[in-house]
């Protein structure tokens, strides 16, 4: 299968970047295509330009080759940290330009955009996974979940792609190495789960 797998995550070093290579390296032993974004890597510019914004816009190739990899995408995987309740704004300019109408997303006829979008993506699965540092029972008492709700309903269930799983890592500023490898072992049993071997 055609997996799409993003990052979103300057430091290189990142406990998110050993989540994504754990995930590729699972991916490429079950025999999937992996198409690997790393977005600050790539310098991804996040920024809509209002010429952009019609779903008939004319647009640049780079923003053509992510919407036609994430439309032939059998699988989307998306790791990322916890910033202030959202994903880090290299990844919301992601979601702007890539997740548009006629790629991910389109209206009946005679529907002007006041309705529900009918889903696009192919994609059956998509998995996100995150990183905090606040505990997940005071993220959950004081600021609610907030990822869950723009991953899964506003984003990939609007779009067609029926099954969600999300996995939050916290608290990782203070974890310790055998915390992380513990929850690297997550990652791989999330990812053999939803995209076993061929």
């Amino acid at each position: 299968m055609n997996i799409s797998l993003l990052i979103a995550h300057p430091n290189p070093a990142s406990f998110n970047h050993a989540i994504a290579e754990t995930t590729i390296e699972r991916l490429r032993m079950n025999n999937h295509q992996v198409f690997y974004h790393d977005l600050y890597a790539e310098q991804f510019d996040p920024i809509l330009p209002s010429d952009e914004i019609p779903s008939d816009a004319e647009i640049p190739d780079e923003i053509v080759n992510h919407c036609n990899e994430i439309s032939n995408a059998d699988g989307i995987i998306i790791v990322h940290p916890n910033w202030w309740g959202q994903p880090p704004a290299i990844l919301k300019g992601w979601v702007d330009r890539v997740i548009r109408p006629g790629v991910a997303y389109n209206f009946e006829e005679g529907d002007s955009g006041e309705g529900v979008p009918i889903g696009l993506l192919k994609a059956h699965t998509a998995i996100v996974f995150n990183t905090a540092n606040t505990p997940s029972e005071r993220e959950q008492r004081v600021f609610g979940d907030s990822l869950q709700l723009l991953w899964k309903n506003c984003i990939f269930h609007l779009c067609g792609v029926k099954q969600f799983h999300r996995d939050m890592f916290t608290v990782v500023v203070t974890s310790t190495l055998e915390q992380r490898l513990t929850w690297l072992r997550q990652v791989e049993q999330v990812v053999e789960q939803f995209f076993p071997a061929l």
